[in-house]
């Protein structure tokens, strides 16, 4: 269920300014986008499953207050953000 290295170094690639940057906000938005997906999709075969279902909630919490950051911090960045991951609608 947890992401592996060899994603995670994918994920980091893509979204960080080099590859060992792994703290940066967008980093973050999209590693949780990955692991938010993933649980998303164990609770559709596992209904009863209520302590991931709160961990996932308190998952997409914690990626709308980093969005929030990002938004505030950086409009430009924030729109291709979403773009690239494909979320908010």
């Amino acid at each position: 269920m947890s992401i592996n290295l060899k994603n995670k170094q994918e994920i980091v690639k893509k979204y960080g300014k080099d590859a060992k940057d792994t703290g940066s906000s967008a980093v973050q938005v999209a590693m949780m986008t990955q692991k938010i997906s993933e649980l998303t999709e164990h609770l559709k075969s596992n209904k009863k499953d209520f302590a991931t279902k709160r961990g996932l909630l308190m998952m997409v919490g914690k990626r709308k207050r980093l969005l929030a950051y990002i938004k505030e911090r950086n409009l430009d960045e924030y729109r291709s953000l979403i773009k690239k991951l494909k979320i908010r609608g």
